[in-house]
């Protein structure tokens, strides 16, 4: 059993992966201001922070937007003393792009990791340990607006922090192979996943992508039937990829149906 990310980099693909980049539409939006260099945090924590404070300030409600946060806090408790008091006092002081709103989700995203791999938990840093100087909390500053001004025009926001669970009990997304993992927003017509790296997207997140539209077909889930696009948007380079379903082979996705997320 495994996560869509985890068996993603489990996977050897063809030369280039099953889908290239090359065959995105690359579409670079103009980036304004400029991100400074150097950055004191892990970009993991950044991409949460970046992603969560623009599910927040698209919607306002701060509990869903950092609702794995919260879990993983409470699945902490066993091992960080009052991690759930802690957790629901970083997120009482979220409530904009201030240093301190930005801070404070630094700390309270570190939680992620509880509900998303103990192992990992164990060796990650302590979210006391986070605390992102003035030029990361800028970037991340810059790299929410960014987001909030990409679905401006790419948007609206149907559905973010998805699942691939069946609507009826038939239906299922999720295999043995591949049991775990939420995608990142949906549109009305594209499946989104955020990128917040340096490079440009390789061949295991355009994988990662597709495997999202995939499950989201087996789920049946209506907010997936009308979906014809996927794309990949990096907020720290402020460029969209962008590939309709349509130009992707049928024998591609039977492929990694049966290979990779391993239906029945």
């Amino acid at each position: 059993m495994a996560s869509v990310t985890s068996r993603v980099s489990k996977i050897k693909q063809p030369k280039g992966g099953y889908i290239k980049l090359q065959d995105f539409e690359e579409i670079r939006l103009n980036k304004q201001e400029e991100l400074n260099e150097n950055e004191n945090i892990h970009g993991i924590i950044i991409g949460l922070a970046v992603d969560y404070l623009t599910r927040f300030l698209l919607n306002g409600d701060k509990r869903e937007a950092f609702y794995i946060s919260l879990m993983g806090a409470n699945r902490a408790k066993k091992y960080i003393a009052d991690s759930e008091i802690i957790a629901k006092r970083l997120l009482k002081k979220i409530k904009d792009l201030s240093d301190d709103s930005i801070i404070s989700a630094c700390k309270l995203v570190s939680f992620d990791v509880w509900k998303r791999s103990l192992i990992k938990a164990l060796d990650a840093k302590r979210y006391s340990e986070i605390n992102p100087d003035m030029n990361t909390i800028e970037n991340i500053r810059i790299m929410v607006n960014r987001s909030l001004n990409f679905f401006e025009k790419y948007g609206p926001v149907v559905k973010y922090g998805f699942t691939f669970e069946g609507e009826k009990p038939e239906y299922n997304g999720y295999t043995i192979s591949v049991n775990t993992g939420d995608g990142d927003y949906l549109t009305k017509d594209t499946l989104w996943d955020f990128k917040v790296t340096k490079k440009k997207p390789d061949k295991n997140d355009t994988l990662q992508v597709l495997m999202y539209w995939i499950m989201g077909q087996h789920s049946k889930k209506e907010m997936f039937m009308d979906i014809k696009k996927i794309g990949i948007f990096n907020p720290r380079q402020n460029v969209i990829y962008l590939m309709s379903i349509s130009q992707i082979s049928n024998e591609i996705i039977n492929i990694i149906e049966k290979d990779v997320i391993c239906y029945l």
